[in-house]
């Protein structure tokens, strides 16, 4: 993934669930539908064995539109599977072991919620791209990655950067000067149409 002034693009995240039996010929429409940069993985469980069959599947469904493959927080499981990276979710904490254990070739990404010094150490240690959000909506703490963060990150960073959490046309098209990646996945998937509704949001990008 890497760093395209002013050309924001798709990085599409799976539903925390979903059914192997349908899901992968509804993925396949929006990868045809609408340009997409990467795939992450986000499945909920920790069964080994689900998490690999539905790496195989993904894998199978973006490689033939030629979208690289991540899988969040199994390192393991991406070296033993062959896919093409991991997103961390701990901040900078894992990013150095990833990148020992994936290799220089591989793409390692990290979620830094709203963090700049988390943010800035993965990327010394060899993180790809770092993930802030979420962009609205409210967590627990009511935290949320403001503008400002992207706008500074985009300023002062030669890193790359993905929004993420609570996307909205709104959001995207003021935050597509700043951000070099949306982050989109729960916004599309319990939409009726998901490719529609992608197509939407990518063209709010170019405003």
């Amino acid at each position: 993934m890497t760093k395209e002034p002013d050309a924001p693009q798709i990085y599409l995240v799976t539903p925390p669930e979903f059914d192997l039996g349908s899901y992968p010929e509804i993925l396949s429409r929006v990868l045809d539908t609408v340009e997409v940069a990467c795939l992450r993985l986000s499945l909920a469980t920790r069964d080994e064995d689900r998490l690999m069959r539905a790496a195989d599947a993904m894998r199978e469904v973006a490689h033939r539109v030629d979208v690289a493959l991540v899988i969040e927080t199994h390192v393991v499981l991406a070296e033993r599977l062959g896919l093409d990276g991991v997103h961390l979710l701990d901040g900078a904490r894992s990013v150095r072991a990833a990148r020992k254990t994936l290799g220089a070739d591989a793409i390692v990404g990290a979620y830094c919620r709203q963090s700049r010094h988390d943010g800035m150490t993965a990327g010394e240690n060899g993180a790809d791209y770092i993930s802030f959000g979420p962009v609205s909506g409210r967590l627990a703490d009511g935290a949320l990655a403001e503008p400002e963060l992207f706008a500074w990150w985009s300023e002062m960073i030669e890193l790359p950067v993905v929004a993420e959490g609570g996307l909205t046309p709104e959001l995207v098209t003021a935050l597509a000067p700043v951000t070099d990646f949306f982050a989109i996945g729960e916004e599309i998937w319990s939409t009726e149409d998901p490719a529609a509704t992608l197509k939407a949001l990518a063209a709010a990008m170019r405003g």
